[in-house]
């Protein structure tokens, strides 16, 4: 009686062993078919954003005829909003209107569903060529989540603006490859100097290559040097507030432009110390500094604008130049996010390849 307890006893036992043998077996099985798909969704995943870091996609130019989409991204329009209008419909353009232009919620040119809703609508729309803010302000990066980035890849055209629209632009062109343009709006566009015009031709109305550095020779070299890649960047905090987020600036291997407006010299410094800590300057090509208005010291102990500048970026081994007229300035340089461009101060050029197609 006892033995036959006992090989009941044994037999339980070895089947339970075995059971535990079979469930550990499938276990590991499992998790290795599992770390295997997060293996090859990663490679997918790191596949895809190299083909978007590395696709150009270059928008079509205009031409007079062409009808120009006119919206306020962040802040609703104003008084000055009526000279980018009136420019645009003198070089023989169509303007039409996004909901934004004449919307207003607290200090926005409408709710952050209209806002997106007109960039993403305007993309769609086949008879628009050309999608330009009147304005800036603040507001961008709250519809920067909403915009339908799959539709702008599909629909590629020009997109312009500048200071809060940093935001807006540097996340297409990094989401899509599309070049977005840091352009002239409003105030930039009244009564134009000739330098904005000609800047304007080359780079929405032209498909060939051209020298940035041609427009206007009030700029200075920094540093010499030669260097090659995509431009990006734009307004430095806004370039900033992209850190940490899913539309962080990617400056590895490309030409970094900066411009600023009506901040203390301090505060400047605290902005590059952090893209410099985020590893923002480890891999750049060169540098544009562009307009930095009113760069008021706070203190007379604080470092001078260009002192910043010096300590900031005198170590690096690459070219710089300082005091290009784009940004809050008139006249007003255009310039293309996401365009191939060629520095070389030696010979003082900064060669776009090609802008507009």
């Amino acid at each position: 009686m006892r033995t036959i307890k006992a090989n009941k006893l044994l037999l339980i036992a070895v089947l339970a062993i075995a059971s535990l043998t079979l469930n550990a077996a499938a276990y590991k099985s499992s998790k290795s078919s599992e770390i295997s798909t997060r293996i090859r969704n990663a490679a997918s995943y790191q596949n895809s954003k190299n083909t978007t870091e590395n696709e150009i996609i270059i928008p079509e130019g205009l031409k007079p005829g062409d009808t120009i989409g006119l919206i306020a991204p962040a802040n609703y329009t104003n008084e000055n909003s009526n000279a980018e209008v009136e420019y645009l419909k003198s070089r023989g353009f169509n303007v039409v209107y996004g909901q934004s232009f004449y919307s207003k919620w607290y200090g926005f040119g409408g709710t952050d569903n209209v806002r997106a809703k007109d960039i993403n609508d305007m993309f769609a729309n086949p008879n628009i060529k050309a999608i330009f803010a009147v304005r800036g302000g603040y507001g961008g990066i709250r519809i920067v989540d909403k915009l339908n980035y799959d539709t702008i890849k599909k629909n590629p055209k020009i997109i312009s603006g500048f200071s809060d629209n940093t935001t807006l632009l540097l996340a297409i062109n990094e989401k899509t490859g599309l070049v977005t343009f840091q352009g002239p709006m409003a105030d930039n566009l009244k009564n134009i100097p000739p330098v904005t015009e000609n800047a304007f031709n080359k780079a929405f109305m032209s498909n060939e290559s051209y020298n940035l550095l041609d427009f206007d020779d009030t700029y200075s070299i920094m540093k010499n040097g030669r260097g090659s890649g995509k431009i990006t960047g734009g307004n430095l905090s806004l370039v900033v507030a992209t850190l940490g987020t899913d539309h962080e600036i990617n400056t590895d291997g490309k030409i970094l432009f900066l411009e600023e407006t009506n901040e203390a010299s301090y505060r400047i410094d605290r902005m590059l110390q952090q893209l410099r800590l985020a590893g923002k300057f480890d891999k750049l090509q060169g540098i544009i500094l562009g307009d930095f208005k009113n760069p008021k010291q706070a203190d007379p102990t604080d470092m001078t604008i260009d002192e910043v500048f010096y300590d900031n970026f005198g170590k690096l081994n690459i070219p710089i130049i300082k005091n290009f007229k784009s940004g809050h300035v008139r006249p007003f340089i255009a310039i293309p996010i996401g365009a191939k461009a060629k520095i070389d101060t030696y010979n003082r050029q900064i060669i776009i390849e090609k802008a507009t197609k």
